[in-house]
């Protein structure tokens, strides 16, 4: 399998992340450790979690998702063999959110603590701060990175000006820089990124770790019609959202396309996103280890050259 570098850091990872987002929501403590030992038997490295996940379940706090990760290092004892991402920022109570000196220096100790580990492979602001300099927050950031408890720094959801506005920072006061992006890149929704974040990542050569990567779902090719919003209880958002003249020309494509390489239209999403250039790794979630075995195969799918333009045609904004 071909890894690939996050930005100029030394981190290794292969082309699929595992999105931790359902570990303690629709994966309880033991389906998430059969679907982290499957992850790692393939030959996957890349776990994307939050402190956030998974808060939004009844009866949760926050950090579930972390938690569980933590248990399972340490009942695994392979810490070294995985590279761990986790993002801070968003709301974990009053008073537990944003991007402050301070809020970064007690959201790190609490992931650590609950990953059981001594480092964080990758550390992400979730959401931008605008009441917070991006002085203090990469002044933080670097001092994370020199006590040893954070090796490299990424972003997510932050806005292209602020991005620039950062990577300019970090150069000038010579704080470590981010070194990757995870925005919201699907074959659905391409304009976002491929005009506003591309060019940034291409000129400062971070490396992109999409999330959404099959659109909710809707790649899968699960939700054709109106009828289908039954299937999950975001159905009904997706349907309304993606089933519309382009949605159905992407579908008739990735029809096409999985036919010719006797693929699922899962499999030939992630395939064409992770030949884009621009892409590292796109992030895929999964609540059963089979599901996770399926999505797997996108890694070892390569599309050819009239493949990827009839995807990219269908898809055109």
């Amino acid at each position: 399998m071909e890894y690939r570098t996050i930005g100029s850091s030394d981190l290794s990872i292969a082309p699929l992340a595992f999105g931790g987002n359902v570990f303690g929501w629709t994966a309880d403590k033991a389906t998430s450790f059969k679907l982290l030992d499957a992850f790692l038997d393939t030959g996957f490295n890349l776990i994307d979690t939050a402190d956030v996940y998974s808060r939004w379940v009844p009866g949760n706090e926050g950090g579930e998702s972390e938690t569980i990760i933590g248990q399972w290092l340490s009942a695994r004892n392979n810490r070294e063999k995985v590279v761990i991402a986790t993002k801070l920022g968003a709301e974990m109570g009053p008073d537990k959110k944003g991007l402050s000196a301070a809020y970064v220096r007690q959201a790190v100790d609490a992931s650590l603590q609950r990953l059981q580990t001594d480092y964080i492979d990758l550390y992400q602001t979730h959401f931008d701060d605008l009441d917070t300099s991006v002085e203090e927050t990469l002044g933080a950031l670097a001092d994370l990175v020199k006590a040893g408890k954070v090796r490299v720094i990424g972003a997510s959801n932050m806005e292209p000006d602020r991005l620039r506005q950062s990577l300019s920072v970090s150069a000038q006061q010579k704080y470590p820089a981010y070194q990757c992006l995870q925005p919201e890149y699907n074959l659905f929704s391409r304009e976002h990124y491929e005009t506003q974040y591309e060019p940034i990542c291409q000129e400062y050569g971070l490396s992109v770790i999409p999330y959404s990567s099959l659109a909710s779902g809707f790649l899968s090719g699960k939700y054709r019609s109106e009828a289908d919003a039954s299937k999950s209880p975001r159905g009904g958002g997706i349907t309304k959202k993606y089933l519309n003249d382009r949605g159905y020309a992407i579908l008739n494509a990735l029809d096409a396309v999985s036919e010719r390489y006797n693929a699922t239209p899962a499999q030939v999403s992630l395939a064409w996103l992770i030949a884009r250039p621009s892409i590292t790794a796109p992030i895929v979630s999964a609540s059963e280890v089979d599901q996770w075995q399926d999505l797997a195969k996108a890694a070892e799918l390569s599309l050819d050259d009239d493949a990827i333009k009839t995807l990219t045609d269908a898809s055109a904004y």
